[in-house]
Formats: structure tokens, sequence, C-alpha cells
């Protein structure tokens, strides 16, 4: 592992130069990954190993769109496109890959596919840390692994075709065969991973359902809904207002932010945006570091995940879901974002 200065804290990570992509190849030779689910992260990470040469099956319901999917992306039925069952069954590393309330679903189903030396392998802590609520309790003749990469199944497939790779988290929760490290760092390495950090399932799970709810999405969406509506109150028009609120940010500063850092987007602003920012930052950080708090609280007691899985479980959720969807794309201020976007020249 390499040693890195993170702010002052040394950390250590796992990069192409410790555990080359021949070297994961070598790891994975005898191994054949069954990607359960092809939903979110499924088709990116199966993709980034089968072109990264690791022999790779697919398992998903059959006749669904996602099974649909999986065969325009490559995957043959009977070859290497099974059901769920059939490919837990022929995997010697299970992704499980299908959501948290899936996989608390079709636990039943998975567990006896299991055998004496298999990787359970999982992209989030969810189930595991959970395991009170979801009953995913895997058998101890397994190895229990964890890859996360820090960001969506597009960005994750995105990422490794114009080769920047995308970071990821690491762990291993039960290690039956004494190579359960080796193996998750030699498909963190096959699905592309930038960097590979360790962690803990416990802590991965804080850290991504916190994340998630805060600065990543819930944050975001209620921040950009209160500076447009405080706008648009003040009479901006729409298009002024999503430009101030989403446009710049999404188009221009985060890129900066991306490249060097907030410092970097600073310095690269004017003189009176700065001075905005540094005397304003402050107040938006005490005025939210509570509801943070109350946040990580309730992910740690498990409240958050309770409501996940009764919400996910439910047989109309899909449609309840899309009408919460639909009521926040036919908002005005998306809908001045649709018309934004469609000004934009590479859209024209």
């Amino acid at each position: 592992m390499a040693k890195i200065d993170f702010g002052g804290v040394l950390e250590e990570v796992v990069t192409l130069e410790e555990f080359p992509l021949e070297r994961a190849k070598e790891v994975l030779a005898r191994e054949t990954v069954a990607v359960l689910g092809y939903g979110v992260q499924g088709p990116a990470q199966a993709l980034n190993m089968r072109d990264n040469g690791i022999s790779v099956i697919v398992g998903q319901r059959k006749g669904s769109q996602r099974w649909e999917k999986a065969i325009q992306d490559g995957f043959v039925p009977g070859e290497t496109l099974f059901s769920l069952e059939e490919a837990a069954e022929q995997g010697t590393i299970i992704q499980y890959l299908i959501s948290d309330a899936g996989q608390m679903a079709a636990w039943p189903r998975i567990k006896p596919c299991l055998k004496e030396g298999d990787a359970l392998y999982f992209s989030h802590g969810f189930s595991i840390i959970y395991r009170d609520q979801t009953g995913v309790v895997p058998p101890e003749n397994v190895d229990v692994i964890l890859v996360a990469p820090k960001g969506s199944g597009r960005s994750v497939r995105l990422n490794f075709l114009d080769g920047s790779g995308i970071n990821a988290s690491y762990a291993v929760f039960q290690d039956f065969t004494g190579r359960a490290e080796e193996r998750t760092l030699a498909v963190g390495i096959a699905v592309g991973s930038g960097y590979l950090f360790p962690t803990t399932f416990e802590s991965e799970v804080y850290s991504d359902l916190t994340g998630e709810r805060g600065v990543l999405m819930g944050c975001l969406a209620g921040v950009f809904e209160a500076q447009y509506n405080v706008l648009r109150a003040h009479g901006h028009s729409p298009s002024e207002a999503f430009n101030e609120t989403v446009e710049e940010l999404t188009q221009s500063l985060i890129r900066l932010v991306a490249e060097n850092g907030m410092d970097w987007m600073y310095a690269n602003c004017s003189t009176t945006a700065q001075r905005g920012a540094l005397d304003w930052k402050g107040r938006f950080r005490d005025a939210v570091t509570p509801v943070f708090e109350e946040l990580y609280q309730r992910v740690v007691s498990g409240d958050e995940t309770r409501i996940v899985l009764e919400a996910n479980s439910a047989p109309d959720y899909s449609e309840r879901l899309r009408k919460e969807l639909d009521e926040m794309k036919n908002s005005e201020m998306w809908r001045a974002g649709a018309a934004v976007r469609a000004l934009r020249p590479e859209n024209r």
C-alpha cells in the first residue's frame, strides 16, 4: 500500500502501481464472478471486468427489462446470463448487487447456492450491518467482502472507458479462505477503481447513507429549491434563477473544484464572489451542522434503513416513487432546467 497525506492525516491506499491489473487477473484466473443484478452497479462492474479479461456471468430475473439489457450488452442466456440462483451456484465470487430491499427478499434463495470457499461480495454495507433488519447472515464458510465505488454505475462505466477510473473503498467482513483481502483488491482493480482505500462495512454504510441523504443528493436538492424559490419570490425570472442556482454550479464551478479543490475555485472567481463566499460559508456550516448530526445518528440507529426497507418492500412502491420523481421533474425549477439544457450548444 502507498501512504498518502490527506490533509495532514496519513492514509494507506492501493493504486495500480501496488496492485496492477495483471496481478488482479492472476488472482482471479480460476474464479468466476457472478454479478447478481443488472440494475445500477451491475452493468458497469460486469462490463468493466469483462473488458479486463475476467470470467463474468450475470444473474437477473428472466424476461425482465434488465435481462434484455444484459442481452443487448452481449451476455448470452444459458452461457453467461442466468437466473439469480443459477448464477450464484456457478460463481465463485458472488457480487450481490441487487437493491437493498431486493437483497433481503432474495436472500433465502441465494444463501443455499453459496459453496464453501466462495466470496460473497457487496458494494454497500447495508445488508450486513443491518442484518437484524434484513436477515442477511452469511454462512461461516465463505469470504464476505466489499468494494464500494464512490459514484453511480454510469460514472463507474464512463470513467473506465475514458481511462480515469473511479475511487472505491474496500473492506473484509469475514475471511474464511485466508485470501479474502487479495480477492477484494483484485476485483476492485478489475471493476476499474482509480484507487482503493480501506474501510469497514460499518464505516462504509454510515458514511454512504449520510452522504446520500446529505450533500450528495438530499441536501443538494433541498438547497437548490430554497435558493431558486427565494430568487423567484423576489421577481427573478426562471432562467435567471436556475442559472444562478444550478447551471453555473454544474457547468462551471464544480469543474474547478474537481480540478484543484475549493480554494482553486475561489481563486478563479471574482473578488466580490470570493469575499461573499468566505463571509457566508460559516453561516451555512453552522446552520446545517445540527441537521447533519441528527441525520448521522438516525443512520447509526437504523431508523433510516427501516424506512428504506419498509418503503421499498411495499407492493405499490414503484408507482409511488414515480409520482414523487415526476413531481420533482415537473416543478418549475426543473422544467426551467430542461429548457436551459436544451439551449446548450451541444444540444442544439
